[in-house]
This record gives structure tokens, sequence and C-alpha cells, in this order.
């Protein structure tokens, strides 16, 4: 069994008004040594697989079809065995 850590965020070229607002915010704050914010999401999945490689091929695909919207967000994964 396999922990996988997802990690969503939009694609550098696309506005992020979430960020903007966050960094506002910050700034608003005080903390003016901010000097940008990108939003993202994180997801935490236990996949009930025995090998690496195919906990891997199947957080790849659920990424794809569900967890990020390709074309305007990319996403990376860790997978972490659990005991």
């Amino acid at each position: 069994m396999f922990l996988a850590k997802v990690y969503v965020t939009l694609k550098p070229l696309v506005n992020d008004p979430q960020g903007i607002a966050i960094l506002g915010g910050l700034h608003n704050m005080g903390y003016k040594s901010v000097e940008g914010v990108r939003a993202g999401k994180y997801l935490e999945l236990h996949i009930n697989e025995t090998d690496k490689a195919k906990a891997e091929k199947v957080v790849t695909e659920m990424a794809q079809k569900l967890l990020a919207n390709v074309v305007i967000e990319d996403f990376r994964f860790e997978l972490d065995p659990i005991q």
C-alpha cells in the first residue's frame, strides 16, 4: 500500500486570482517581502497496490482524468510506502 501526496497547481502562464487575493492580504498584514503567491490543491490518496510502478501509473491516470485540469494545471506527486 502507498500514500500518494498529490500537488496540483496552475500552470505558470495561467492567471491566479486566488493567489493575487492572498498576496494582497499578506501585504495588508505587513508582509511586504512576499513578491508572489500561487495557490493550489494538495490531496492524499491511499493506494492499495503492492507494486510501486503500478501505483505510479494509477495515480498519474487519476490526476490526468479527474484531480487536475491538465489544460490549465500541472501536477506532481510523491509515493510513500504505508506499512
